[in-house]
């Protein structure tokens, strides 16, 4: 699900103006640096990122023909909340419709949230527990932004301060979910093969955020997290993933400087790399699965996707789906 409001990153330059001429750095470094023109909000008067869950569930299964009655559990993977409890997974379950005998709740793990709940539901599925699984992920930056503006706004801000919540201004909001069930059932779906994951928390100080903001070291994330994927990447190929040449790689959405890092240390084609960044922005955990789905009517039967991510603290995934 796509937010309604495009905010342009040309926009955000006319309202820094001002503070760029002090500190004298140029506009369009969303543009150049981080290869973002626009990012999407939800309506202030709609039901915004809650809703936009629910309208995601809805067209999942209405996609995958499977009934609400049917899911067994359903997981909200979202970093967005309104508040610490209850849960958004209650509220998106409500809105769905989902029986009183589906389980729900919350995972929350950075930008790989909506991989991580893959992980367990499709563990849950296999163990004979639950039949279906339903996978939502709903984000709204719109808070951020407002927090962001506001302080990169004020008299005295410095360069360092400036460049250590550009990040921030790279958010923008959306909504996916997926529905997973028994492949035995399903010859027609697509399979999660596997995954490989791996963790370098020592680095969870180098990009903390919340509603009022975001500060990132943008250098040392950078860094630490091609190292990280590196490593991770090599394992998989010494314990016999051979992810070299696959039909298409889902990233994590953040930047042209993360995507180019990543495709070279991998040797990745970049054709095969599609970007929704540059008009959507880093819809957080949402992302990938928003751009796996814009790439659905253009996958066949047996193509073999890798959807990579890299979340703040650091940890990273790889997991193979066979189409």
């Amino acid at each position: 699900m796509t937010a309604p409001i495009e905010v342009t990153s040309a926009f955000y330059d006319e309202q820094l103006k001002s503070t760029l001429d002090r500190l004298g750095l140029p506009e369009g470094l969303l543009q150049r640096v981080a290869g973002v023109e626009s990012r999407r909000n939800w309506a202030e008067d709609s039901g915004g990122f809650v809703e936009g869950g629910i309208a995601a569930g809805k067209k999942a299964l209405a996609e995958a023909g499977i009934e609400a009655q049917q899911i067994g559990l359903m997981i909200n993977a979202s970093v967005t909340r309104a508040n610490l409890e209850p849960s958004v997974a209650v509220s998106i379950h409500d809105g769905i419709g989902l029986p009183s005998s589906a389980m729900n709740f919350d995972i929350a793990n950075a930008c790989l949230g909506f991989v991580n709940a893959m992980a367990v539901a499709a563990t849950m599925i296999e163990s004979g527990a639950i039949e279906y699984a339903l996978v939502v992920a709903s984000e709204d930056a719109s808070k951020v932004q407002r927090a962001t503006l506001n302080r990169l706004q004020r008299e005295g801000i410095t360069r360092a301060e400036y460049l250590e919540e550009f990040a921030s201004l790279t958010l923008g909001s959306g909504a996916a979910a997926a529905v997973l069930g028994r492949s035995d059932k399903h010859p027609e779906g697509h399979r999660i093969l596997g995954s490989v994951t791996r963790a370098a928390t020592w680095n969870h100080k180098l990009c903390v955020g919340d509603h009022d903001g975001m500060f990132t070291d943008t250098a040392g994330l950078l860094s630490n997290g091609m190292q990280l994927v590196t490593s991770a990447w090599e394992e998989a190929h010494e314990n016999g993933w051979d992810w070299t040449d696959m039909d298409r790689y889902i990233m994590h959405q953040v930047s042209d400087v993360h995507v180019n890092a990543i495709t070279k240390a991998a040797k990745i084609p970049m054709d095969r790399v599609p970007k929704t960044y540059p008009e959507l922005g880093n819809v957080g955990p949402a992302s990938l699965p928003i751009t796996l789905a814009r790439e659905v009517e253009s996958l066949k039967s047996g193509d073999r996707v890798l959807a990579m991510g890299v979340g703040s603290g650091l940890n990273t995934s790889m997991t193979e789906i066979i189409w």
